[in-house]
Protein backbone atom coordinates (compact mmCIF):
# COMPACT_ATOMS: atom_id res chain seq x y z
CA UNK A 1 0.00 0.00 0.00
CA UNK A 2 2.65 2.41 0.64
CA UNK A 3 4.56 1.52 -2.31
CA UNK A 4 0.92 2.39 -4.33
CA UNK A 5 0.79 5.32 -2.28
CA UNK A 6 4.46 6.63 -3.13
CA UNK A 7 3.67 6.33 -6.81
CA UNK A 8 0.63 7.81 -6.76
CA UNK A 9 2.33 11.07 -4.50
CA UNK A 10 4.54 11.06 -7.48
CA UNK A 11 2.61 10.94 -10.36
CA UNK A 12 0.60 13.75 -8.33
CA UNK A 13 3.67 15.93 -7.90
CA UNK A 14 4.75 15.36 -11.68
CA UNK A 15 0.96 16.54 -12.70
CA UNK A 16 1.68 19.34 -10.48
CA UNK A 17 4.80 20.16 -11.64
CA UNK A 18 3.71 19.99 -15.36
CA UNK A 19 0.76 21.86 -15.21
CA UNK A 20 2.33 24.51 -13.74
CA UNK A 21 4.93 24.78 -15.97
CA UNK A 22 2.54 24.81 -19.04
CA UNK A 23 0.37 27.41 -17.23
CA UNK A 24 3.72 29.37 -16.78
CA UNK A 25 4.97 28.95 -20.24
CA UNK A 26 1.03 30.27 -21.09
CA UNK A 27 0.10 33.45 -18.89
CA UNK A 28 3.41 34.56 -18.39
CA UNK A 29 5.40 33.89 -22.12
CA UNK A 30 8.27 36.08 -21.87
CA UNK A 31 7.88 39.38 -23.79
CA UNK A 32 10.84 41.29 -26.55
CA UNK A 33 12.81 43.51 -25.18
CA UNK A 34 11.12 46.95 -26.36
CA UNK A 35 14.76 48.93 -27.24
CA UNK A 36 15.01 45.19 -29.50
CA UNK A 37 11.90 45.89 -31.19
CA UNK A 38 12.46 49.48 -32.21
CA UNK A 39 16.32 48.80 -32.79
CA UNK A 40 14.42 45.89 -35.73
CA UNK A 41 12.06 47.77 -36.60
CA UNK A 42 14.38 50.66 -37.59
CA UNK A 43 17.33 48.80 -38.78
CA UNK A 44 14.11 47.11 -41.10
CA UNK A 45 13.48 50.61 -42.39
CA UNK A 46 9.42 49.83 -41.33
CA UNK A 47 10.01 52.71 -38.92
CA UNK A 48 11.38 56.37 -40.00
CA UNK A 49 12.23 57.59 -36.36
CA UNK A 50 12.15 61.39 -37.87
CA UNK A 51 8.88 60.91 -39.60
CA UNK A 52 7.42 59.11 -36.80
CA UNK A 53 8.65 61.70 -34.14
CA UNK A 54 7.20 64.70 -36.56
CA UNK A 55 3.54 62.79 -36.51
CA UNK A 56 0.76 64.81 -34.45
CA UNK A 57 0.99 62.13 -31.08
CA UNK A 58 -1.28 62.18 -28.16
CA UNK A 59 -0.06 59.90 -25.43
CA UNK A 60 -3.09 59.17 -23.39
CA UNK A 61 -3.69 56.07 -20.54
CA UNK A 62 -7.58 54.11 -20.98
CA UNK A 63 -8.99 52.34 -17.72
CA UNK A 64 -9.02 48.84 -18.69
CA UNK A 65 -12.33 47.03 -16.73
CA UNK A 66 -10.28 44.98 -15.19
CA UNK A 67 -8.64 47.72 -13.42
CA UNK A 68 -5.02 48.42 -14.84
CA UNK A 69 -4.06 51.46 -17.43
CA UNK A 70 -3.66 50.64 -20.81
CA UNK A 71 -0.83 52.79 -22.67
CA UNK A 72 -2.19 53.77 -26.00
CA UNK A 73 -0.97 56.31 -28.15
CA UNK A 74 -3.21 59.15 -30.72
CA UNK A 75 -2.04 59.79 -33.91
CA UNK A 76 -3.64 62.53 -36.01
CA UNK A 77 -2.01 64.02 -39.21
CA UNK A 78 -5.95 64.79 -40.33
CA UNK A 79 -7.34 66.45 -37.44
CA UNK A 80 -10.30 67.58 -39.30
CA UNK A 81 -11.09 63.80 -40.15
CA UNK A 82 -13.40 61.29 -37.93
CA UNK A 83 -11.77 58.04 -40.03
CA UNK A 84 -9.38 55.86 -37.88
CA UNK A 85 -7.29 52.60 -37.32
CA UNK A 86 -6.74 50.93 -34.28
CA UNK A 87 -4.09 48.48 -34.00
CA UNK A 88 -3.66 45.39 -31.84
CA UNK A 89 -0.26 43.93 -31.66
CA UNK A 90 0.72 40.28 -31.18
CA UNK A 91 1.80 38.48 -27.82
CA UNK A 92 5.57 39.33 -26.94
CA UNK A 93 5.61 42.81 -29.07
CA UNK A 94 4.11 45.76 -28.01
CA UNK A 95 2.80 49.16 -29.81
CA UNK A 96 5.80 50.04 -31.73
CA UNK A 97 5.47 46.91 -33.76
CA UNK A 98 2.15 48.53 -34.58
CA UNK A 99 3.80 51.32 -36.65
CA UNK A 100 4.43 49.81 -39.88
CA UNK A 101 1.11 48.58 -40.52
CA UNK A 102 -0.14 52.35 -39.11
CA UNK A 103 2.08 53.88 -41.98
CA UNK A 104 -0.26 52.25 -44.44
CA UNK A 105 -3.27 53.69 -43.03
CA UNK A 106 -1.82 57.26 -42.76
CA UNK A 107 -0.75 57.16 -46.74
CA UNK A 108 -4.74 56.21 -46.95
CA UNK A 109 -5.93 59.53 -44.62
CA UNK A 110 -6.88 57.57 -41.56
CA UNK A 111 -5.14 59.05 -38.02
CA UNK A 112 -4.52 56.09 -35.76
CA UNK A 113 -4.45 54.32 -32.53
CA UNK A 114 -1.80 52.41 -31.06
CA UNK A 115 -1.69 50.73 -27.78
CA UNK A 116 0.19 48.25 -25.90
CA UNK A 117 -1.69 45.05 -24.42
CA UNK A 118 -2.18 44.04 -21.24
CA UNK A 119 1.45 43.39 -19.46
CA UNK A 120 2.86 44.12 -22.84
CA UNK A 121 5.17 47.41 -23.64
CA UNK A 122 3.74 50.20 -21.17
CA UNK A 123 0.21 49.13 -20.47
CA UNK A 124 -0.18 47.41 -16.78
CA UNK A 125 -1.73 44.20 -16.38
CA UNK A 126 0.04 40.91 -14.62
CA UNK A 127 -0.89 37.84 -17.37
CA UNK A 128 -1.60 37.59 -20.66
CA UNK A 129 -5.02 35.96 -22.12
CA UNK A 130 -4.49 35.48 -25.70
CA UNK A 131 -7.59 37.22 -26.44
CA UNK A 132 -9.90 36.99 -23.16
CA UNK A 133 -9.11 39.83 -21.22
CA UNK A 134 -7.65 41.37 -24.47
CA UNK A 135 -10.66 41.69 -26.13
CA UNK A 136 -12.44 43.76 -23.55
CA UNK A 137 -9.37 46.60 -23.16
CA UNK A 138 -9.60 46.46 -26.69
CA UNK A 139 -13.66 47.07 -26.33
CA UNK A 140 -12.06 50.13 -23.93
CA UNK A 141 -9.98 51.85 -26.53
CA UNK A 142 -13.10 51.84 -29.00
CA UNK A 143 -14.93 53.64 -26.16
CA UNK A 144 -12.45 56.11 -25.57
CA UNK A 145 -12.33 56.75 -29.70
CA UNK A 146 -15.59 57.30 -29.61
CA UNK A 147 -16.14 59.25 -26.59
CA UNK A 148 -13.57 62.11 -28.11
CA UNK A 149 -14.76 61.76 -31.88
CA UNK A 150 -18.27 60.99 -31.43
CA UNK A 151 -20.55 58.27 -32.16
CA UNK A 152 -20.50 59.12 -36.44
CA UNK A 153 -16.46 58.18 -36.40
CA UNK A 154 -15.17 55.62 -39.15
CA UNK A 155 -12.97 52.98 -38.04
CA UNK A 156 -11.41 50.11 -38.96
CA UNK A 157 -9.15 47.54 -36.58
CA UNK A 158 -5.68 45.82 -37.22
CA UNK A 159 -5.06 42.86 -35.21
CA UNK A 160 -1.87 40.66 -35.92
CA UNK A 161 -1.70 37.03 -34.52
CA UNK A 162 -3.08 37.36 -30.79
CA UNK A 163 -4.03 40.48 -31.84
CA UNK A 164 -5.72 39.13 -34.69
CA UNK A 165 -7.31 36.87 -32.52
CA UNK A 166 -8.19 39.74 -30.18
CA UNK A 167 -10.22 42.17 -32.25
CA UNK A 168 -12.32 38.77 -33.89
CA UNK A 169 -13.29 37.94 -30.35
CA UNK A 170 -13.81 41.30 -29.84
CA UNK A 171 -16.30 41.74 -32.88
CA UNK A 172 -17.76 38.30 -32.35
CA UNK A 173 -18.78 38.44 -28.59
CA UNK A 174 -18.76 42.06 -26.92
CA UNK A 175 -19.75 44.45 -30.01
CA UNK A 176 -19.35 44.16 -34.01
CA UNK A 177 -18.69 48.47 -33.69
CA UNK A 178 -15.42 48.65 -36.45
CA UNK A 179 -16.43 49.59 -40.21
CA UNK A 180 -14.49 46.90 -41.02
CA UNK A 181 -11.39 44.29 -39.50
CA UNK A 182 -8.06 43.09 -41.26
CA UNK A 183 -7.02 40.09 -39.03
CA UNK A 184 -3.23 39.23 -39.64
CA UNK A 185 -2.59 35.34 -39.32
CA UNK A 186 -4.87 34.63 -36.35
CA UNK A 187 -5.17 31.11 -34.64
CA UNK A 188 -9.22 29.99 -34.91
CA UNK A 189 -9.16 28.06 -31.53
CA UNK A 190 -6.32 28.21 -29.14
CA UNK A 191 -6.63 24.90 -27.77
CA UNK A 192 -5.77 23.79 -30.67
CA UNK A 193 -2.85 26.23 -31.08
CA UNK A 194 -1.97 24.87 -27.49
CA UNK A 195 -2.40 21.59 -28.97
CA UNK A 196 0.13 21.75 -31.89
CA UNK A 197 2.36 23.37 -30.02
CA UNK A 198 2.20 21.17 -27.09
CA UNK A 199 3.06 18.31 -30.12
CA UNK A 200 5.79 19.82 -31.60
CA UNK A 201 7.69 20.94 -28.02
CA UNK A 202 6.92 17.56 -26.21
CA UNK A 203 6.64 15.34 -29.19
CA UNK A 204 3.67 13.89 -27.62
CA UNK A 205 0.41 14.37 -28.61
CA UNK A 206 -0.62 17.62 -27.18
CA UNK A 207 -4.54 17.13 -26.73
CA UNK A 208 -3.07 14.90 -23.77
CA UNK A 209 -1.81 18.36 -21.67
CA UNK A 210 -4.65 20.38 -22.81
CA UNK A 211 -6.93 19.48 -19.42
CA UNK A 212 -4.01 19.95 -17.18
CA UNK A 213 -3.22 23.10 -18.66
CA UNK A 214 -6.56 24.14 -18.72
CA UNK A 215 -6.69 23.43 -14.83
CA UNK A 216 -3.92 25.52 -14.05
CA UNK A 217 -4.76 28.36 -16.01
CA UNK A 218 -8.08 28.85 -14.72
CA UNK A 219 -6.44 28.85 -11.22
CA UNK A 220 -3.54 31.24 -12.20
CA UNK A 221 -5.43 33.18 -14.98
CA UNK A 222 -8.85 32.81 -14.01
CA UNK A 223 -9.93 32.10 -17.52
CA UNK A 224 -10.71 28.85 -19.47
CA UNK A 225 -8.66 28.04 -22.79
CA UNK A 226 -11.87 26.82 -24.45
CA UNK A 227 -13.19 30.42 -24.36
CA UNK A 228 -10.43 31.83 -26.80
CA UNK A 229 -12.06 30.67 -29.69
CA UNK A 230 -12.45 33.08 -32.75
CA UNK A 231 -14.34 30.37 -34.83
CA UNK A 232 -16.79 30.15 -32.57
CA UNK A 233 -17.51 33.62 -32.50
CA UNK A 234 -16.76 34.53 -35.97
CA UNK A 235 -20.40 34.14 -37.37
CA UNK A 236 -21.43 36.90 -35.41
CA UNK A 237 -19.30 39.28 -37.34
CA UNK A 238 -21.41 40.81 -39.98
CA UNK A 239 -18.88 43.72 -41.48
CA UNK A 240 -16.36 43.43 -43.96
CA UNK A 241 -13.17 41.13 -42.38
CA UNK A 242 -9.73 40.76 -44.56
CA UNK A 243 -8.03 37.41 -43.82
CA UNK A 244 -4.38 37.76 -44.43
CA UNK A 245 -1.84 34.85 -43.32
CA UNK A 246 1.57 33.77 -45.09
CA UNK A 247 1.47 30.43 -46.48
CA UNK A 248 4.38 29.59 -44.62
CA UNK A 249 3.77 30.33 -41.11
CA UNK A 250 4.81 26.91 -39.31
CA UNK A 251 3.53 28.96 -36.17
CA UNK A 252 -0.07 29.16 -36.82
CA UNK A 253 -0.41 27.26 -39.53
CA UNK A 254 -1.93 29.29 -42.38
CA UNK A 255 -5.16 26.49 -42.13
CA UNK A 256 -6.36 28.10 -39.30
CA UNK A 257 -6.94 31.83 -40.85
CA UNK A 258 -8.46 29.48 -44.17
CA UNK A 259 -10.90 27.96 -41.76
CA UNK A 260 -12.40 31.26 -40.32
CA UNK A 261 -12.47 32.85 -43.86
CA UNK A 262 -14.56 29.55 -44.81
CA UNK A 263 -16.87 30.06 -41.86
CA UNK A 264 -17.52 33.79 -42.20
CA UNK A 265 -20.83 34.09 -44.43
CA UNK A 266 -20.13 36.86 -46.31
CA UNK A 267 -18.31 40.29 -46.69
CA UNK A 268 -15.03 38.84 -47.22
CA UNK A 269 -11.80 38.51 -48.75
CA UNK A 270 -8.18 36.30 -48.45
CA UNK A 271 -5.34 37.27 -49.12
CA UNK A 272 -2.17 34.50 -48.67
CA UNK A 273 1.02 35.67 -48.46
CA UNK A 274 3.67 33.55 -50.99
CA UNK A 275 6.77 34.22 -48.82
CA UNK A 276 7.57 34.60 -44.93
CA UNK A 277 6.39 33.08 -41.58
CA UNK A 278 4.48 33.84 -38.49
CA UNK A 279 3.60 37.61 -39.08
CA UNK A 280 5.64 37.93 -41.80
CA UNK A 281 3.03 38.95 -45.01
CA UNK A 282 3.71 42.14 -44.77
CA UNK A 283 7.65 42.29 -43.79
CA UNK A 284 7.87 40.12 -47.09
CA UNK A 285 5.16 41.24 -49.59
CA UNK A 286 5.08 44.41 -48.64
CA UNK A 287 3.61 45.67 -52.32
CA UNK A 288 1.01 42.82 -52.42
CA UNK A 289 -0.18 43.02 -49.01
CA UNK A 290 -0.99 47.22 -49.86
CA UNK A 291 -2.37 46.01 -52.94
CA UNK A 292 -4.66 43.69 -50.88
CA UNK A 293 -5.51 46.10 -48.24
CA UNK A 294 -6.41 48.49 -51.38
CA UNK A 295 -9.03 45.59 -53.05
CA UNK A 296 -10.64 45.22 -50.14
CA UNK A 297 -11.33 48.88 -49.59
CA UNK A 298 -13.06 48.86 -53.12
CA UNK A 299 -14.74 45.72 -52.50
CA UNK A 300 -16.05 46.77 -48.75
CA UNK A 301 -15.79 50.69 -48.19
CA UNK A 302 -17.65 53.42 -50.07
CA UNK A 303 -15.43 55.81 -52.36
CA UNK A 304 -16.30 58.72 -50.11
CA UNK A 305 -14.20 56.72 -47.37
CA UNK A 306 -11.79 55.59 -49.27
Amino acid sequence: MKKVLSILGGATLLAAGLGFYMSQRIIYMMKKDEKLIYDREVKAERIDPIHYEDLPKQEVWIDSPFGYLIKAIVIRPYPDRKKYMIFSHGVTENKTNSIKYMNIFLKRGFNAIIYDHRRHGESEGKTTSYGYYEKYDLKAVVDYLISTEGEDVFFGIHGESMGAATALLYAGSLEDRADFYIVDCPFSDFREQLAYLFSKEMKLPGKWFLPLADFFVRIRGGYSLKTISPIQVIDNIKKPVLFIHSQKDDYILPEMTKTLYNRKKDQKMLFMATIGGHAQSFNENKEEYEQAIDEFFSLYLSEEVI
